[in-house]
């Protein structure tokens, strides 16, 4: 029996929160050599991998269970090569201005599209296997004994026990990732969230939708994106002037032509309302009347090829609560969102160095009492803001949803839309902060009749004055 991968993922695309698991059997070499090791030689890249040319991340080694077989588990290694994008890529724009290494600004506030840096990479396994024709003999690789894994792509995401995973006939399992690759129809290809596909945002929130551009192999459809429409409505239903396109293209940080960089496998679309005042005329122009849009995704014969995402606008609080906007990691590796339209408040803490000041002048010729020295003075004065903010009546989607923000280890504050000086940096868009709320009931209509929710967070930065 040659080396061969008797056990792979299921799925091409694997969130790298799971478990990777590869086994690999040669039978004929366990019993015929000794020190017998399997051996994996795991390369992890941004383009497509031919393992005759690409460097290996790493080799590793494992020796034979109890039924000859090797088996690994990649999920420790894969899970430090992606990570969540802040930063929009460049060839992407702001406010009209491109992305460049210099002039960079946060992904969230992204007019149109903006490519992946970090959330996706590709894995491609070459195993051998190794042994000595004796038990103190030289181990060495075994001549012609080599199996090539096909070439996987991983997203920056995890697995929820309660996510179910699909299992072939031969053992092979994984979590059905193809919801994500955009298919033929309004339902059952969704974007990069766990979020309601109805959402709410204040008029002048920033904000992207994530999604997987990678084609949908077997469909009967073009699968391949080639643009966003997006639908403005008033609050009796009837459109407001034409439809915004947002064409995927190069000139609007997207991909003119796709092709396998991983860069292009992930595209994300600011497609909020400010990212939309940014640069829209159309959208601008019905501000005043407009209730919600719709988000829908085309393929070139203009055929829906994602879910439909509606953006409800909310209506200004008369009671003139201050608006806070949460984003966070999600499930999927990418940012969801969150406007806490009800009371909050603000609390701010302060933490400092004191030092006891001598009286007087002690290093001048003659002593002068002055009524300002002496005592207990402060050295420095740290200051940390917490905020408590409150949620508007929701629905149970979004009650489940709220898991994700408890769970999430990035988590940030995000104001809105500003009037830039020019050249001004976007420093002060995103806040970072750390949810202080360490518990969460999930409520229910038949247990709790109306659901409201209260989160805590804390501002990550200390305020730090002058020190004396």
């Amino acid at each position: 029996m040659a080396l061969a991968i008797t056990q792979h993922p299921l799925y091409t695309l694997n969130p790298v929160g799971q478990e990777v698991i590869f086994t690999v059997s040669d039978l004929t070499t366990v019993g015929a050599k000794f020190n017998v090791k399997y051996v994996a030689e795991v390369h992890i890249s941004t383009v497509d991998i031919d393992l005759n040319t690409s460097v290996a991340i790493g080799t590793f080694k494992t020796t034979p269970n109890n039924t000859g077989a090797g088996m690994y588990d990649f999920r420790p290694i894969v899970e430090s090569f992606v990570s969540p994008d802040n930063l929009a890529a460049l060839g992407s724009s702001y406010k009209g201005a491109a992305t460049t290494a210099i002039k960079t600004h946060p992904l969230h506030l992204v007019d149109k599209y903006s490519l992946n840096d970090n959330v996706v990479r590709y894995l491609k396994i070459r195993f051998t296997i190794e042994g000595s024709t004796t038990a103190t003999g030289t181990v060495a690789p075994i001549s012609g004994e080599e199996e090539d894994s096909v070439q996987y792509t991983l997203i920056n995401g995890y697995l929820k026990y309660t996510d179910v995973q699909d299992r072939d006939a031969t053992g092979n399992f994984g979590f059905n990732t193809e919801i994500f690759q955009l298919g033929g129809g309004a339902t059952g290809n969704q974007l990069l969230t766990n979020a309601p596909t109805t959402q709410y945002a204040n008029i002048n929130d920033y904000g992207t939708l994530s999604f997987m551009t990678t084609p949908k192999t077997g469909d009967v459809v073009d699968t391949t994106l080639d643009y966003f429409k997006i639908k403005l409505y008033d609050d009796s239903g009837a459109q407001l002037g034409t439809n915004i396109t947002i064409d995927n293209l190069d000139a609007n940080g997207g991909n003119t032509t796709w092709n396998l960089d991983t860069k292009n496998q992930l595209l994300h679309l600011g497609c909020f309302p400010a990212n939309l005042k940014n640069w829209s005329s159309i959208f601008l122009a019905h501000t005043t009347n407009l209730s919600f849009y719709r988000v829908e995704a085309f393929n070139s014969t203009n055929f829906l090829i994602s879910d439909i995402y509606t953006i409800n606008i909310n209506c200004p609080t008369l009671k003139g609560y201050e608006p806070i906007r949460l984003t966070w990691l999600n499930q999927w590796g990418v940012w969801d969102y969150y406007t806490f339209t009800m009371k909050s408040t603000k609390t701010i803490s302060t933490k400092g160095s004191t030092y006891q000041q001598l009286a007087g002048t002690w290093n001048e010729s003659i002593y002068s009492p002055s009524g300002y020295r002496g005592g207990k003075k402060a050295f420095r004065v740290n200051a940390t803001e917490k905020i408590v903010m409150n949620t508007d009546f929701v629905n149970e989607s979004e009650s489940e949803w709220f898991e994700e923000l408890i769970n999430s280890p990035e988590v940030y504050i995000l104001e809105g839309f500003q009037v830039d000086a020019t050249l001004a940096s976007p420093n002060t868009y995103v806040t970072p902060a750390r949810l202080t709320t360490s518990s969460y009931t999930k409520k229910t209509v038949a247990n709790d009749k109306l659901m409201q929710y209260t989160f805590e967070v804390e501002k990550s930065k200390t305020l730090r004055t002058q020190s004396v």
